[in-house]
């Protein structure tokens, strides 16, 4: 019944039954998985008490990017997405048990969250590259229906935003942060089923006779080749380093500055999610009748004037709008950067130019988290803030300099 039903132009990529699996379980997935990562940011603020400490676990969390990524979009083209996005799920699922466990009698301690983001990062290495490349297959190899996806994924990861962060933030608060765990540990279950539920054709590999470490010289020969392409990975390294890491410091914001508790804790970045779930409908509905290189430039033209206003509020309303903005403009400077690299590149070479996007965007992130965890603690949050947000501000320009060519991309 659902596979003769005529989806709207907005919803097109729905048509695909593979994809319609993977949008209903990540649905569900995503929104434990939000529901976990407020509740170990709040957990971890609470045992130390330290900026630092928020910095080192996002740091943990995306040092394995950092140093695997690139080698590990070279195995997303030699081996079936499916199969590893199937691993990886499962390898968080088995995690989010053992931090309950722990969590649950006690027994936590910041060493073993530091350890368990280590291990989490280590297959989100993984996972990023291959869950990148999968919407191509998940689509049937319809370029045309690639923005849709990427746009309804966005929506479906930012609706999870939503929704995740608010509940996790009233677990925490009535229950303590052990159930946020434990739910999220079931909730991987709907992606693993949906998974097993596809019907997927062969898979398009890269020659496995080939060396290894040749197939990641050519595709950094590729992107070293490409300006526009290289230009959109550099950007978003550069963005990941310097104003990503602001967002580190809200559990700060909402304990210490606002005093708003776990539940308001929950509710920034529910904020948050709301923005970037405003960007991401804008996409679906607008975003093949818009400039995307010219898009591209003005959301990250957003970026620092909206953490300098999060820096200096001290006004609840005011926060939770600026980081509606703050959402809006990250997720459609990513979308039209993932959309670009996926329309750009041939089929052969994607996962490993999309390995140096996640490379770019996880990677550099924990660089800079850490960074401005570590500012933080010597010259207070708001002050760390704004630095990120003159950053920011200093690499639009550095965008129109360097990489013009960008703005020109349809």
């Amino acid at each position: 019944m659902i596979a003769s039903f005529h989806w709207p132009v907005a919803l097109r990529a729905m048509r695909h039954y593979n994809f319609r699996l993977f949008f209903f379980g990540q649905l569900v997935s995503l929104i434990g998985t939000w529901m976990q990562s407020t509740a170990l940011q709040w957990l971890v603020y609470s045992l130390t008490s330290s900026q630092t400490s928020l910095g080192l676990v996002t740091f943990a969390n995306f040092l394995p990017v950092l140093l695997f990524s690139l080698f590990m979009g070279v195995i997303v083209d030699r081996f079936p997405r499916r199969n590893l996005i199937f691993f990886t799920q499962t390898w968080f699922m088995l995690m989010a048990v053992l931090l309950a466990v722990l969590t649950w009698f006690g027994w936590i301690q910041f060493w073993h969250i530091l350890a368990l983001s280590l291990s989490l990062g280590t297959a989100n290495a993984l996972d990023m590259p291959a869950r990148q490349a999968f919407v191509v297959e998940m689509v049937d190899g319809d370029k045309e229906d690639i923005m849709n996806a990427i746009g309804l994924n966005s929506t479906l990861f930012n609706l999870a935003r939503i929704i995740g962060p608010a509940i996790g933030g009233l677990v925490v608060a009535r229950l303590g942060e052990a159930p946020a765990f434990a739910i999220n540990a079931v909730t991987f279950l709907a992606v693993i089923a949906a998974l097993l539920l596809m019907r997927l054709p062969p898979p398009v590999l890269a020659d496995r006779r080939v060396n290894p470490l040749d197939n990641l010289k050519s595709g950094l020969r590729y992107l070293g080749s490409e300006r526009a392409v290289l230009g959109l990975v550099v950007m978003v390294a550069l963005f990941s380093l310097v104003g990503f890491g602001a967002l580190n410091l809200l559990p700060v914001f909402a304990k210490d500055i606002l005093q708003i508790g776990a539940a308001g804790f929950g509710n920034m970045l529910a904020a948050q999610g709301v923005g970037a779930l405003l960007g991401a409908l804008t996409l679906i509905l607008f975003g093949e009748r818009l400039p995307k290189g010219k898009m591209l430039l003005a959301a990250r033209a957003l970026i620092g004037p909206s953490i300098a206003v999060l820096a200096l509020s001290r006004t609840v309303w005011i926060s939770m709008a600026v980081l509606m903005l703050i959402g809006y403009s990250f997720i459609t400077q990513l979308v039209y950067t993932n959309t670009l690299i996926q329309t750009i590149v041939p089929d052969d070479l994607r996962g490993r130019v999309l390995s140096t996007y996640t490379w770019a965007l996880g990677g550099f992130y924990p660089l800079g988290s850490l960074l401005i965890g570590f500012i933080g603690d010597h010259i207070g949050a708001p002050n760390a803030a704004l630095l990120s947000a003159v950053g920011c501000l200093l690499l639009v320009g550095f965008n129109l300099l360097k990489f013009p060519e960008m703005q020109g991309l349809q």
